[in-house]
């Protein structure tokens, strides 16, 4: 898995890059037609511009002024032509600028959307370990400022590299055709500009480089400490939240000076160049004009010189507006390497070709020696004396209805065995299956369809209850979300909301008790599956007694012929379970019924004594 801020994001794969990047322009080819064509037909009136001011000053200005016109009105007249033709082409070049300017628009902007949209598909089908490794902050730079990086470059940037490579080549053909002496003469600090280029080339990568990566350190800071905010100020930490997030934000600082200040230095070396060439056709063609060191005087007219300055500056003013592009293809070039480090993931959970379907769902679950970690460099061949394993050869078989407990202390591995039947992880040995095959043999969408999951920290999106509830399926009745809420005692609250079911959740569900959460929690799990397997985590850790017995009189109901897998530190809320699975340090010590195990005298019995001595002590 690529990692942002390794060594593969020090190399310059520009070529590439930009490559991957004209891959999502190749479905817009009609668009990248008429944005070409258009810059063609920019590129060609931008010079004859110059040249008609040439034509001016020759045919009517210089006549008239040395006084060898044998027609003042005829040289009036022909001027006035003249600025009459010198307008229309002015218009013209209007409605060709503001032609190419929308089309390519157009281009960027759906090439962005494209762009967006795979990054965050691309997020939806990473495995549950990439997001415990990468920050939100960060992941969310990847889709916001990263891509808008991108977004400057294709609709600010590709505007001038299209246009001003057109109009660079133009004016150096017209130079050539118009006085080609000049003209080298003005390209003899083309080398020198080439050369101020590549000096800054890689100074302004690197630069640009760090900015995005100080960038998403300050996003996933921010993002923590809004996420956070309760422990911020429950435990008084805002002054210290502040100056730990001034040092990321001092650091983005002053990354973003070092790429203004090579910058900065860029764009008047290229203005400097401009006019050491302007300076140098003024030196010689005043020479000839005058007809200085033997050249015949007048070889060069007033009006070839005038032009000649004119399209100097003109084709320098592209090359400044490449300087500027330049700027922004570094950006991109920076944000693009993140951002295909995050669509190049590999995919560790993925469906085998020809993965199965479960038409006829049992709902018994195996556990077939399993052994289990979080850490993505452990594997099968990890020795067992590892402590990096969270389960150590588990065997577990549930049968189809079976309501099963797993308790133990913290840390025991009681969380990782519901992750693994909804295949969130792989197991690194051994095997899970469902219905006696192996998940690993499943399509990820077929399987987890038959899951319902209830965590003990419920997240709540955006929007009404009910879509909370329904997950925004629209297959999904009213009726069926009603009677799921009065199953769990959550339908009469409702109710006595003001819009009901259509009362707006806030951001992570602000506005509602924990309680309240966890009940519409288990609403929602029995509405996406209402006849199937049902896994619980720590589900009823946050509610108070009173909740606790109406969620529990709700279960025993809902688990009927279902198959329940239920995680507790309550003890008391799973001894009506079919059978109690007991972990330490990521095995199985014990399991059998409620009352078996504590006729036993083990583990189980244990912990339940230390509870209910607790419990008797805070009476």
């Amino acid at each position: 898995m690529t990692r942002p801020d390794t060594d593969a994001y020090q190399k310059g794969f520009d070529a590439q890059l930009v490559r991957r990047i004209l891959h999502y322009v190749r479905p817009y080819l009609p668009l990248v037609i008429g944005g070409v064509l258009l810059a063609l037909l920019i590129s060609l009136a931008s010079p004859l511009f110059a040249l008609i001011q040439r034509h001016a000053i020759d045919a009517y200005l210089s006549p008239l002024a040395q006084g060898q016109a044998t027609s003042r009105d005829a040289l009036i007249s022909g001027l006035t032509t003249t600025a009459l033709a010198y307008m229309g082409l002015k218009v013209v070049e209007f409605a060709l600028q503001y032609g190419f300017i929308l089309t390519i628009g157009y281009l960027g902007q759906n090439v962005l959307r494209d762009i967006r949209a795979d990054v965050f598909s691309k997020l939806q089908r990473l495995h549950l370990a990439y997001f415990d490794q990468n920050p939100v902050g960060r992941l969310i730079t990847r889709v916001t400022s990263d891509v808008d990086a991108i977004n400057q470059f294709i609709t600010g940037g590709l505007v001038s590299l299209i246009q001003s490579t057109f109009i660079i080549v133009v004016y150096v053909v017209i130079m050539l055709s118009v006085n080609w002496r000049l003209a080298l003469i003005s390209f003899t600090v083309l080398p020198v500009l080439f050369l101020a280029t590549r000096f800054f080339q890689t100074r302004l990568r690197d630069s640009f480089r760090v900015t995005r990566t100080q960038q998403a350190i300050v996003n996933s800071k921010l993002n923590e400490n809004i996420t956070g905010m309760l422990t911020v100020q429950l435990f008084a930490r805002q002054k210290r939240s502040a100056l730990d997030f001034n040092l990321s934000n001092r650091a983005l600082l002053s990354a973003n000076e070092n790429s203004v200040k090579w910058f900065s230095l860029f764009m008047p070396v290229v203005a400097v160049l401009a006019q050491v060439a302007v300076a140098l056709i003024l030196y010689f063609a005043a020479r000839q004009i005058l007809g200085v060191d033997g050249v015949v005087a007048g070889a060069i007219t007033v009006g070839t010189l005038f032009a000649f300055v004119q399209l100097s500056q003109q084709l320098f003013q592209p090359i400044q507006d490449l300087a500027d592009v330049f700027n922004n293809l570094q950006a991109a070039m920076a944000s693009s390497e993140r951002i295909f480090g995050v669509l190049d993931t590999e995919e560790a959970i993925q469906d085998k070709p020809g993965a199965k379907t479960l038409p006829d769902f049992q709902g018994r679950v195996t556990f077939d020696k399993v052994w289990f970690a979080y850490d993505q460099d452990v594997t099968g061949t990890t020795p067992d004396t590892d402590d990096r394993w969270i389960l150590r050869g588990i065997d577990l078989d549930i049968q189809p209805g079976e309501s099963v407990a797993l308790v133990g202390a913290t840390g025991a591995g009681k969380t990782s065995v519901t992750a693994l039947v909804s295949r969130f992880y792989d197991v690194q040995r051994g095997a899970v299956k469902v219905d006696g095959v192996n998940v690993r043999d499943l399509q990820q969408h077929d399987l987890r369809k038959h899951v319902g999951v209830v965590l003990q920290d419920v997240f709540l999106f955006a929007g009404t209850i009910e879509s909370n509830l329904t997950l925004n399926n629209p297959a999904i009745p009213h009726e069926r979300v009603v009677e799921a809420c009065r199953y769990v005692g959550v339908h009469d609250y409702i109710l006595s909301l003001e819009d009901g079911y259509q009362t707006e959740v806030r951001e992570r569900g602000a506005t509602l008790s924990t309680g309240q959460k966890q009940l519409l929690a288990f609403a929602r799990a029995l509405i996406q599956n209402p006849d199937i397997l049902l896994v619980l985590d720590e589900a009823t850790a946050n509610v108070d007694t009173e909740t606790e017995l109406r969620i529990q009189a709700a279960l025993e109901r809902v688990m009927r012929g279902r198959t329940s897998i239920i995680i507790a530190h309550r003890l008391s809320t799973i001894e009506h379970c079919d059978r109690i699975v007991v972990m330490r340090k990521g095995r199985i010590v014990e399991q059998g019924s409620h009352r078996q195990l504590l006729d036993k005298g083990g583990y189980y019995a244990k912990l339940h004594r230390l509870q209910y001595a607790q419990g008797d002590a805070a009476d």
